[in-house]
């Protein structure tokens, strides 16, 4: 699917900044749908078929964490971009733990967030792509499993509850198993930013998956650290 026929969902109150993000949104080959609700923004969320969904916070008739969780709740699954006029720690990752794929805080450049459209898109496009084949779909690995379609992730047969972006680094990890990955390329493959200075996401996002994944963070079993250059995701050992 080319971008051009890729359909967003503006949830912005803000109807100075909604007009200007639709503008822009439509510069970029985008359809664009505004709502300045909650309420609407939930239903529509719901009902359309958007490939992403810009959700501000702070809405009125619901505010975005309770939006974003309701849209996780089934499937199908749509990338949410988190817009907020907060920027505490707390509330960034309260944004991503609903399931939140990113998130960016006012005042912020519109060449930036037009950036960030672009890059989660390539992103579910690219994750599509790969489990075209269902026997692709479903990465296992000692009691590991991923499953792409349903976003799902099961370890020692318990469901291991991730973030959005968790999950895309960990699919994208276990899809090239034993090849080592800069930061910086990580940030590229699965952020889609070429942006310097953003390594601290990386290292912050490994380490919460081992913090799920890992037995013995101090000895990964999963994804492993090699000193000096970057990651890579163990290969199959056996049990």
């Amino acid at each position: 699917m080319i971008d051009a026929m890729k359909k967003i969902l503006v949830v912005e109150d803000e109807r100075e900044l909604a007009k200007l993000l639709e503008d822009h949104l439509k510069d970029a080959g985008y359809l664009v749908t505004v709502v300045h609700d909650g309420e609407t923004g939930l239903r529509e969320g719901i009902a359309g078929d958007y490939q992403l969904i810009i959700l501000d916070l702070m809405l009125p008739g619901g505010d975005g964490l309770e939006i974003c969780r309701a849209l996780r709740a089934d499937p199908p699954y749509t990338p949410v971009l988190m817009l907020t006029s907060l920027s505490t720690e707390l509330d960034r990752v309260l944004g991503l733990e609903m399931g939140a794929d990113d998130y960016m805080t006012k005042p912020f450049s519109i060449r930036e967030l037009v950036a960030r459209v672009k890059a989660i898109l390539r992103r579910v496009d690219s994750i599509e792509r790969s489990v075209q084949a269902p026997s692709d779909s479903v990465i296992r690995i000692g009691g590991l499993s991923i499953d792409a379609d349903r976003r799902k992730v099961v370890l020692g047969g318990k469901e291991v509850r991730l973030t959005a972006k968790e999950f895309d680094l960990l699919w994208f990890f276990a899809s090239n198993p034993g090849r080592v990955f800069t930061r910086q390329q990580l940030l590229d493959r699965v952020w889609g930013y070429s942006f310097t200075g953003y390594s601290y996401t990386v290292n912050s996002h490994i380490n919460q998956l081992r913090a799920k994944l890992e037995e013995d963070r101090s000895h990964p079993r999963y994804i492993e650290t090699v000193w000096g250059v970057g990651y890579r995701f163990a290969e199959e050992k056996g049990e």
